[in-house]
């Protein structure tokens, strides 16, 4: 299986930290947030890697990876960024946001989860939230679900109605990504990219979630890979503290975080 890693964007929110790097190439532990991606991905057993680049481009380099331009990365968002790796998508991939670390097991619990799409969603999302201020639960990409399957995704959905956080993981069979492809393109026809689409975002910057919740309007099931953790978003430079705090411990106690 592929896998698709959008990093096109800036990461403006961490500040100086992405002055003179893209955001996934930012420290945690040490190690840059790609590389703790790459390492749980190679422990999968996946090693044909897509890297969609925008943002200093030529400072990400990783041997053996493909590589994808969003040239537009500055006006559109996560859903069409994604799509710039579409050749990659034939035959299933695995997607992954490019600002969170996550463990092996993480990436082991997606792929051994049957269904032709399926959102990694952490249950237990909130101790992430205690004493972040810089990146509120109103933020956070949420989940409802009935009995696994997904009926809504985004940041719109309710704190108190969530099955856990969607934390940017999500496998795709091959019937899974021709499904994604055929409903982003019906999209693109019915949509000029200014606009209005869903929670009154224009389409150039939708949401990967909100394809999802099209698709699930549309009657394609999509699935909730439940975790317990494992894993953590750097989006604001009070996250970069506390997670470099939690990762390094978790690497010198052999841990999960």
């Amino acid at each position: 299986m592929n896998a698709i890693i959008i990093a096109a964007g800036r990461g403006s929110r961490l500040e100086h930290h992405t002055d003179d790097r893209p955001k996934c190439m930012v420290k945690v532990a040490g190690r840059s947030i790609l590389d703790h991606q790459l390492d749980a991905l190679e422990q999968n057993g996946i090693d044909d890697i897509h890297i969609i680049r925008g943002y200093l481009a030529e400072k990400l380099v990783v041997e053996g990876a493909t590589y994808h331009a969003n040239d537009n990365w500055e006006n559109n968002n996560i859903l069409h960024s994604l799509f710039c790796a579409e050749s990659a998508m034939e035959g299933g991939f695995l997607s992954t946001y490019s600002d969170i670390v996550y463990t092996p097991k993480v990436v082991e619990a997606a792929l051994e989860m049957p269904g032709d799409i399926n959102l990694v969603v952490d249950r237990r999302w909130r101790r992430a939230y205690v004493d972040r201020e810089d990146h509120p639960v109103s933020q956070a990409e949420l989940v409802e679900a009935d009995d696994g399957q997904i009926s809504a995704v985004g940041k719109h959905v309710s704190a108190e109605e969530t099955l856990g956080e969607f934390i940017g993981v999500a496998t795709h069979s091959a019937r899974g990504a021709e499904l994604m492809r055929t409903t982003f393109h019906d999209l693109c026809e019915m949509y000029d990219g200014d606009d209005e689409f869903r929670q009154r975002r224009v389409f150039r910057k939708a949401y990967l979630a909100d394809l999802y919740e099209v698709m699930i309007e549309r009657g394609i099931t999509i699935n909730a890979c439940p975790i317990d953790g494992g894993w953590r978003e750097i989006d604001t430079v009070e996250d970069l503290h506390a997670v470099n705090e939690a990762w390094s411990k978790r690497q010198r106690a052999g841990t999960d975080p």
